[in-house]
């Protein structure tokens, strides 16, 4: 079975402000023009706009192997989706900065680049256009009762800004300069003990 590239779109958070997910570091570089985008990114075990499938198993697996490149400060992504496997750095247009479940969502933060396709980006959030985010990987699928369903072989490569996701309630959305939203003692109690349950487990 043959290796083909899969994209799949997701919409990011829609209009409003999100709960509040940055560092004091990232709020500095946000109040200096920085810009930051949070949202679903991914989807396990739910059937997505091009119909397919991405069992939990296979999803998680690359999602490790991909926080690696998060932590490294190599998770690159374009604008659109190329025809290619690889990242092309002059192409460049954000970075991944962090990401983590939430249930069966793989939720995520992305810092635009002062590069050119960066100032496209940001043009582009600062006029109101809604945009979305898309994986890029390489793999094979197979057909189920349940749809199209992702093979073992999946590599997960890149998350990309695209202007037509396929998912819903995956739209991104900015992280805004007042940061007087409500963040609870729960919310960050929930969030300090998955990083620690991450930890543990190694991932």
């Amino acid at each position: 079975m043959s290796k083909v590239i899969l994209r799949e779109f997701y919409e990011l958070c829609e209009g409003g402000f999100c709960e509040d997910l940055l560092t004091e570091q990232e709020k500095a570089e946000v109040a200096n023009g920085t810009l930051y985008l949070t949202g679903v990114m991914q989807r396990a075990e739910a059937q997505n706009g091009n119909g397919r499938v991405y069992p939990r198993g296979i999803l998680r697996r690359e999602v490790k192997n991909y926080s690696k490149l998060v932590r490294e400060n190599r998770a690159l992504g374009e604008l659109d989706h190329p025809e290619d496997s690889v990242i092309n750095l002059k192409n460049a247009s954000h970075m991944v900065t962090d990401i983590w479940w939430d249930g069966d969502d793989v939720m995520g933060k992305v810092k635009v680049l002062n590069t050119p396709s960066g100032e496209i980006l940001k043009s582009l959030v600062s006029s109101g256009v809604k945009l979305g985010i898309s994986s890029r990987g390489l793999g094979s699928v197979s057909e189920s009762t349940n749809g199209t369903v992702v093979e073992e072989d999946f590599q997960l490569i890149c998350f990309d800004f695209v202007s037509e996701p396929s998912t819903q309630g995956a739209w991104m959305m900015k992280e805004a300069k007042d940061y007087n939203i409500p963040t609870t003692r729960a919310d960050k109690l929930n969030r300090i003990l998955n990083d620690i349950v991450f930890d543990l487990k190694g991932e």
